[in-house]
């Protein structure tokens, strides 16, 4: 003798199929969102620039205090309130700049 009670299998109604499916194509777009997210981060923070010099020279009493860098250029900000602005390619001083205190 088998004690459990034996159920008829009942059709689901529509609206719950329907919300299993929204459920299972929601989670799928999330996960398809995750996946592209992260490829853009990847491909963001993938530098493909030109590589910066080993050795900067600065003129003679400057000393670095900050750096930043663009597409074809790099400035490094002095300790005695200059910004020194070089031609990437070619490394020279292009501009300097006097920060007024």
């Amino acid at each position: 003798m088998n004690d459990t009670p034996e159920t008829d299998p009942v059709d689901e109604p529509a609206n719950l199929k329907f919300l299993r499916l929204l459920v299972t194509v929601l989670t799928g777009t999330m996960i398809a969102g995750l996946l592209v997210i992260l490829t853009l981060i990847v491909i963001r923070y993938t530098d493909r620039r030109t590589p910066l010099p080993e050795v900067i020279t600065l003129p003679d009493g400057a000393k670095a205090a900050t750096f930043t860098y663009g597409p074809d250029w790099y400035a490094v900000v002095t300790t005695d309130d200059r910004i020194l602005i070089f031609n990437r390619e070619t490394g020279k001083l292009a501009q300097t700049i006097q920060i007024d205190p």
